[in-house]
């Protein structure tokens, strides 16, 4: 065994605590928050759900395989077994504090008609987190959470009760939207909401289409229970989630305020190495899907890793000689400008002779709250299964959502598509070369997809590759609802699972983590008993 450089103690943990700054628990008595304003409340409040996004992308791209254990660390533990206990991942659960602060808003404006908008956007936001809890943890906290020192030990809903009240929710919030008084500002003091929404800059519009599309995501994660058994789905008129929404408060190159992506995998303001960005490189079965194993995409590996088609990779547990160690220039994912860019550059996004591209755009890039693809690719499942039945079509929406990957990638920290060194610059040139180079596959090409089995794992294939090392989480999730993408055997090419995993289940893979420590010391009369990482499941698991 290679000495190791550096000693690491459940890293990812760690990482998943650091990505949530705690302004509220539901176990603690409120603090200042309610003493604010709505006004100072929500952008906070949207920023650290985009600052939570960190967390919850490293948890599952463990899990899914889109990172594995580089060489030259150690102490990843449990990381590789699977075997969480209590203590791993609680930075999950700090989602709660985000809910509070929408609690707050809600709670504040109630039906005052100056701050409608105010309630939607908490209303939509709350929703959120909430549907990212139940697909973690399964029952959870609801009805009786959020309360502060009124409630400090809440009783556990039902998950698909949770849902149920979600969807609920969302249409409440679409109707206060669309009920507000147009003479009303959204905001009543003279400070201009675009200040106060880092998300859509105020636009009520764009609101609505999250809100129609967290909805049709509701529906499709719980489609194959009776979860919305007798409801009849619909959509206000905005429709659907068309461009990334993407939350960017001002980030930038000053302490505590530069992007956490960046922070967490890249380096600090001073330039210093992430740990996380070092002990971490990718597997060699997503790479499958960009060098042609599986499927040819050499612009999107270019954009997404140092080294294109070829980068740094390891299978998940292995941990002898021939590991490889991380770039000694920067994070795997990080492309640059070519492969002379040196990791003490500072990408700010500001010229074009430092605009880098990819997942890890700079220090400035926003965060990515949901992909324009992701929505594309709920709407082509929804239209396979009947959910939609009108408008364009499953292939059309399919197609749509690998165009707006490579849009997406193809981005500049500000958000432009701009002359870069790697001359990413036509993304819908380059996904329309894509689907023709891997033409004789089901997995690209929608029309060899004969059977709704096959269109399901064509759909959600291409959402593993666009979520690929943004949203994990989501694609653990798809994972474990659909069992796709296929993983078979035990090769490093075929199976994303750690060959360290200590599952005793027979795909040897976990179903959910633990609740919280603090949970059984604070909650013990309510947290459910008798939950195990091997074997219990969320709801919606195609394992139940």
């Amino acid at each position: 065994m290679k000495k190791l450089k550096y000693i690491i103690v459940a890293s990812i943990a760690i990482a998943t605590m650091g990505s949530c700054k705690k302004f509220l628990d539901i176990n603690k008595n409120p603090n200042s928050a309610t003493e604010s304003t709505p006004e100072l409340v929500l952008p906070q409040a949207l920023t650290s759900t985009g600052n939570a996004m960190v967390g919850y992308n490293s948890y599952g791209g463990w899990q899914v395989g889109y990172m594995a254990n580089a060489g030259g660390f150690g102490g990843f533990g449990s990381a590789l077994t699977y075997n969480y206990g209590q203590n791993d991942y609680n930075g999950l659960w700090n989602l709660y504090d985000n809910l509070q602060d929408y609690q707050y808003i809600i709670e504040k404006t109630g039906d005052d008609p100056l701050y409608a908008n105010y309630n939607a956007i908490a209303r939509i936001m709350k929703a959120m987190g909430f549907q990212m809890l139940v697909d973690q943890y399964n029952n959870i906290p609801y009805t009786n959470a959020l309360k502060g020192s009124a409630n400090v030990a809440p009783s556990y809903d039902n998950a698909e009760d949770i849902y149920r009240d979600l969807y609920s929710q969302l249409d409440q919030a679409i109707t206060i939207i669309n009920n507000a008084a147009s003479q009303f500002p959204l905001n009543p003091g003279t400070t201009s909401f675009g200040s106060a929404d880092p998300i859509f800059k105020g636009n009520m519009t764009s609101w609505k289409q999250l809100a129609n599309t967290l909805k049709l995501k509701l529906l499709i994660r719980a489609s194959a229970k009776s979860t919305f058994s007798g409801v009849t789905p619909s959509f206000d008129a905005a429709g659907f989630i068309t461009a990334d929404v993407i939350s960017n408060p001002g980030y930038g190159k000053v302490d505590g305020q530069q992007n956490p992506m960046w922070s967490t995998y890249h380096s600090s303001v001073a330039g210093a190495s992430a740990q996380s960005g070092r002990s971490n490189i990718t597997t060699n079965y997503v790479v499958t899907f960009y060098n042609g194993v599986k499927l040819l995409d050499a612009n999107r590996a270019k954009a997404i890793y140092r080294g294109g088609t070829s980068p740094i990779r390891n299978q998940l547990g292995i941990t002898d000689d021939n590991v490889p160690e991380a770039p000694a220039n920067g994070p795997v994912w990080f492309s640059g400008n070519g492969s002379t860019f040196a990791f003490g550059d500072d990408p700010d996004g500001t010229t074009s002779a430092k605009s880098a591209v990819g997942v890890l755009k700079g220090r400035n890039m926003g965060m990515v709250i949901m992909l324009a693809a992701e929505s594309y690719f709920l709407q082509a499942e929804a239209r396979v299964k009947g959910i939609l039945t009108s408008g364009a079509t499953a292939k059309d929406l399919f197609e749509d959502g690998i165009e707006a990957s490579f849009t997406y990638l193809y981005k500049n920290s500000t958000g432009n598509i701009a002359a870069n060194p790697l001359n990413l610059t036509n993304p819908v040139a380059d996904a329309a070369s894509y689907l023709t180079d891997n033409g004789t596959s089901k997995l690209v090409n929608f029309d060899l997809a004969t059977t709704n089995a096959e269109k399901l794992e064509a759909i959600i294939t291409q959402k593993y590759i666009a979520l690929n090392f943004i949203h994990g989480h989501e694609a653990w999730n798809e994972f474990r609802r659909t069992g796709y993408p296929t993983i078979s055997g035990t090769a490093a090419n075929t199976t994303f699972v750690s060959v360290l995993s200590a599952a005793t289940t027979p795909d040897k893979l976990l179903g959910r983590v633990q609740y919280p420590a603090s949970e059984y010391q604070i909650n013990s009369k309510n947290v459910p008993s008798g939950i195990t990482v091997f074997g219990s499941y969320v709801f919606w698991d195609r394992r139940n």
